[in-house]
C-alpha cells in the first residue's frame, strides 16, 4: 500500500484550502445566503475524511468495525436527511424507513448475486456510497414535496372538496417531487464515461484494478445508486404527502 509523504499531505491542505476562499470569495460576492455554508462543508468532509482515513487503516478488514461504521454513516444521514425537512420528530420514521428500505434492497441485490464479493472492505465502498445516495434523494424528494405543496396547494384544497382522500389529493405533486429528486442521479448515470468519470471508478484504477473490472463495479455501483434513489425517493414522497392535508399540518391550519 502506498503512503502518503508529509509535503504531499501540505499541497493537498493548501488546494484544499485556496478552494475554500474561492468558493467563499463567489458566494460572498453574489449575495448567496449563508454564503459560508459550502466552505464550512468542504472543510468538515476535509476533517471528518482525515479522520476516517486514520481509522480506516486499521480496521478495513475488521467487519464488525466495518459494519458499527455503516450504522453510524446511516443515522448521521437520517438525522442530516430529516434536518433539512424541517421537522425532526414528525419526519424521522417516515426518512428512516424510506432510506432503509431502499439501501437495505439495493445491498442485498449486489452482495446476494454475487456481483460483488461480499468482504469487508466492498461492504465499506458499496454501503457507503449508496448511504450518501440515500441521504440526497431522500432531502430532495422531501423539499421538493414541500415546495410544490406550497405551489399548488389551491389544486389540492380543490381536490379534497371533491371528496379526494388525503393520498389521492397529493399523488401528482409526489410524483413529481419523486421525479425532481432523480434527475440528479439519472443525468450521473446517463453521462458517465461521456461527461464525468466517477470517483470510485478513477480511483479503483489508481489502486491497480484494471479499467475492464473498475467499469464492472462502476455499473454496479450505479445501478444501485439508481435503485435505492427509485425506492428512498417513493417512499419519503408517497408517504409525506398525504400528512400536508392533517388537521394539524401547518399548511391546513394557514389555510383555515
Amino acid at each position: 500500500m502506498q503512503s502518503v509523504t508529509g509535503e504531499e499531505i501540505a499541497r493537498t491542505v493548501l488546494a484544499v484550502l485556496v478552494l475554500i476562499a474561492l468558493i467563499t470569495l463567489v458566494l460572498r460576492a453574489a449575495g448567496v445566503p449563508h454564503g459560508w455554508a459550502s466552505a464550512l462543508a468542504v472543510l468538515r468532509g476535509m476533517l471528518q475524511l482525515a479522520a476516517l482515513s486514520v481509522i480506516l487503516t486499521g480496521v478495513i478488514t475488521d467487519a464488525r468495525l466495518v459494519a458499527l461504521g455503516l450504522v453510524v454513516m446511516f443515522v448521521a444521514a437520517v438525522l442530516t436527511s430529516t434536518h433539512r425537512l424541517g421537522d425532526l420528530r414528525a419526519h424521522l420514521p417516515l426518512v428512516l424507513a424510506g432510506m432503509g428500505a431502499g439501501i437495505l434492497a439495493t445491498i442485498v441485490v449486489v452482495f446476494a448475486t454475487g456481483a460483488i464479493e461480499l468482504s469487508a472492505r466492498y461492504a465499506l465502498a458499496i454501503g457507503g456510497i449508496i448511504i450518501g445516495s440515500a441521504m440526497s434523494t431522500a432531502t430532495l424528494a422531501g423539499r421538493r414535496l414541500l415546495q410544490a405543496a406550497d405551489d399548488r396547494w389551491e389544486e389540492i384544497e380543490g381536490w379534497l372538496g371533491l371528496g379526494a382522500t388525503p393520498r389521492q389529493a397529493t399523488a401528482p405533486i409526489a410524483r413529481h417531487a419523486v421525479h425532481e429528486a432523480l434527475i440528479p442521479s439519472t443525468d450521473q448515470t446517463r453521462t458517465t464515461g461521456l461527461v464525468t468519470m466517477p470517483g470510485s471508478f478513477v480511483g479503483a484504477i489508481f489502486g491497480g484494478i484494471s479499467p475492464l473490472e473498475a467499469g464492472r463495479f462502476q455499473i454496479v455501483v450505479l445501478a444501485g445508486i439508481m435503485a435505492t434513489a427509485a425506492i428512498t425517493s417513493t417512499v419519503v414522497a408517497f408517504g409525506l404527502a398525504p400528512r400536508l392535508c392533517s388537521a394539524d399540518s401547518p399548511r391546513r391550519r394557514e389555510a383555515a
